[in-house]
């Protein structure tokens, strides 16, 4: 995790990666056109926002209403506030921090806001959820955007993953290589992360992407950290602990935390509910 400055005025922990897959190739037999018709419609910028200093993305969950509140996801130690400490988790307080919405080529369309952020931790996971002051519906209305849909189910290892970066308007192409029991870095722990493989060659400032699943277009996980220099477990060096507690160190290999615990932890309205049944989200 980096807290100095980046290019560009980046002062963002952790990195992030945005994949951009090519057409899937051709069955047997298939004409161009059954080709083209079946093939995964690559990931754009829609959905994605830029912040201060990270990226993130603006994102339903399956239960979630066009006149919900959206919620804005990026990483833990992406908040102003500064770094949630191990074991630390924030619900419900009130914040004032602007987005810039992108658009699917990558061009600005405008600003939300947040009221609060709605929950935050580096315990378990890496993620932040921005409650905005606008809903699904007036940010579509005003500027023709969705958002990226998250995936309620555990993502499948070697699938093609997009990682899209609003803070550089870039995407780093490359699949889910797999997952890891736990990645330690510093004072944190992250449960069940996952590897990318090493095309996705991520930096400062793309902390908090949406990795996107390239053949179902919903987001699998939230972009975090990358082992810089090949040291063990130190901050910007994570490293991998397996269940008999062997580890290993990957140079220059990137990493990202599932978001599929999220869903069962968002009640009507668009609301956290810690104790809603089959949410495993840490608590306070």
């Amino acid at each position: 995790m980096r807290k100095k400055p980046l290019i560009g005025t980046c002062a963002a922990a952790f990195f992030g990666a945005v994949a951009l897959t090519g057409l899937a190739a051709s069955p047997a037999g298939a004409t161009g056109a059954e080709a083209q018709a079946k093939a995964p419609k690559a990931p754009t910028f829609e959905g994605t926002v830029a912040l201060s200093n990270c990226s993130g993305s603006v994102v339903k969950m399956p239960n979630s209403k066009p006149e919900d509140k959206a919620l804005v996801m990026s990483n833990g130690h992406c908040l102003e506030e500064g770094m949630p400490g191990a074991g630390e988790v924030i619900v419900d307080k009130p914040t004032n921090r602007d987005f810039t919405l992108l658009k699917a080529d990558g061009s600005d369309a405008g600003q939300i806001s947040s009221e609060k952020i709605a929950y935050a931790t580096m315990t378990d996971t890496d993620v932040s959820l921005y409650e905005a002051t606008s809903t699904y519906k007036e940010i579509e209305d005003k500027y023709g955007l969705k958002a990226l849909e998250l995936d309620a189910e555990h993502p499948a290892k070697g699938n093609k993953i997009t990682v899209v970066s609003g803070y550089w308007k870039e995407t780093y192409s490359c699949a889910a290589e797999d997952f890891v029991h736990q990645l330690k870095e510093g004072d944190w722990t992250w449960k069940d992360s996952i590897r990318y493989t090493a095309d996705c060659k991520i930096k400062g400032g793309t902390s908090g992407s949406p990795v996107i699943d390239d053949a179902s277009g919903k987001v699998v996980g939230v972009n975090n950290t990358m082992n810089e220099s090949g040291e063990e477990c130190t901050m910007n060096n994570p490293c991998e602990v397996d269940e008999n507690g062997e580890t290993t160190v990957r140079q220059g290999i990137g990493y990202g935390q599932q978001t599929y615990l999220i869903a069962p932890c968002v009640a009507e309205g668009n609301k956290i509910d810690l104790g809603r049944e089959g949410c495993a989200l840490p608590k306070p």
